[in-house]
């Protein structure tokens, strides 16, 4: 887990339960009904728009985006110029046994090295890039629709206490604390939405962006080993995907 996510989850946490803390009686803010409203209802509105596999993959999907490995695209350059200085040099073979640190980068060196045409493995490596997309775009997706649902859900859970509420006005004394319980749902469906259902929704977004932008590079980096590009033209060409102040800092180095 990087750091941003860990400090953002912790730090949003821990304002939470450091004002339930700081008020009073902690278990006030604890109720069983107003959970599996808020909880339980979400999670079946969502499944109820989605896929059972978008649903379930969408939990593996949030883990991967929090523990993504980000690659630094200049040192991917620098890496896929070294291999196509060997390859033009001593030829494709020379490939094979190389140490790769990126593992897409290894499979397009490995289908090179085992002699595969140029567009088998553009085709390959494309469709492996497609149903990443997709998958994270299915994983976002679910998240989105949650941070949608939790706090109509929750205003749904005031509702349905604030009608039980006002069916039972006999004891004025429990009017207060009748109208805090049904005010919890409301909580817990805008503390899902906030804090846990839009962070993840970004953040796959993110390291979806990212992820795209690394495979992208790599396959245009293999279509370049593979043509025998010149190293210098490759990397011209692979710096295109870069800001352009880290195309000057790279080209400098």
């Amino acid at each position: 887990m990087d750091l941003a996510t860990l400090l953002g989850l912790v730090g949003a946490m821990g304002v939470m339960v450091g004002a339930i803390v700081l008020g009073g009686d902690v278990m006030g803010f604890v109720d069983i009904p107003s959970i599996v409203i808020v909880v339980g209802g979400t999670a079946f509105v969502v499944l109820f728009r989605t896929t059972m596999g978008q649903f379930l993959g969408s939990f593996k999907v949030a883990m991967g985006a929090f523990l993504f490995k980000s690659t630094d695209p200049q040192k991917l350059i620098e890496e896929a110029v070294n291999l196509a200085s060997v390859a033009r040099k001593e030829g494709l073979l020379a490939l094979e046994g190389k140490e790769i640190s990126h593992p897409f980068l290894k499979v397009g060196i490995s289908m090179c090295v085992d002699g595969h045409e140029p567009d088998v493995v553009r085709k390959v490596l494309s469709k492996d890039i497609n149903l990443t997309i997709q998958r994270q775009e299915a994983g976002y997706g679910v998240f989105k629709a949650t941070a949608e649902v939790a706090p109509a859900m929750g205003m749904i859970g005031t509702l349905i206490g604030l009608v039980q509420m006002l069916s039972n006005m006999s004891d004025p004394k429990a009017i207060g604390p009748a109208m805090a319980v049904a005010l919890l749902t409301t909580l817990y469906g805008a503390a899902i939405a906030n804090v846990f259902a839009t962070p993840i929704a970004e953040k796959v977004k993110l390291r979806s962006n990212e992820e795209k932008l690394a495979k992208t590079l790599i396959l245009e980096s293999i279509s370049g080993i593979q043509e025998g590009l010149n190293p210098r033209v490759l990397e011209q060409l692979l710096m295109a995907y870069l800001p352009e102040s880290q195309r000057q800092s790279t080209s400098k180095t």
